[in-house]
């Protein structure tokens, strides 16, 4: 089972690696998450089995968000359609469910940063900065 987990975000890391810039950018609803949610969360979401040691962990003042499929360690560019404004996060914890019809849940300093602390939910374009391992990857490849 932690094989099959583990060859999974790998084919997932790669094939972010290999397909085209537009393609590494999608739309959707973005929120924000507080330090309600604690650090115990972030321990078991992306632990050190699962990267988490490179994603570093969840900081309610910090620049990271929550995903719910994209491996951790990722980092995304959160443009917020209205203002135009942006910000780089990295992918530490998992959510929000699926059901919640949101991409997205962006720490609390993120979330300042970007401006969207009063307005709650926003449309924002999200764009895959870094995937975790690539530059280990460009090295071997250099080998």
């Amino acid at each position: 089972m932690l094989l099959q987990r583990l060859a999974l975000r790998a084919a997932v890391a790669c094939a972010l690696l290999l397909v085209s810039a537009d393609a590494r950018a999608w739309e959707g609803r973005v929120s924000w998450y507080g330090s309600e949610h604690g650090q115990a969360k972030n321990a078991v979401a992306c632990s050190r089995r699962t990267v988490g040691h490179l994603a570093g962990r969840f900081n309610p003042a910090g620049m990271t968000a929550a995903h719910w499929t994209l491996p951790c360690g990722t980092r995304v560019r959160v443009t917020d359609l209205a203002t135009g404004r942006s910000v780089e996060v990295t992918v530490t914890d998992r959510g929000p469910h699926p059901r919640l019809h949101r991409t997205l849940d962006l720490a609390r300093g993120a979330a300042a940063h970007l401006g969207i602390l009063n307005r709650g939910v926003i449309r924002a374009r999200l764009t895959i900065v870094a995937a975790p391992g690539a530059g280990r990857l460009r090295l071997a490849a250099l080998r």
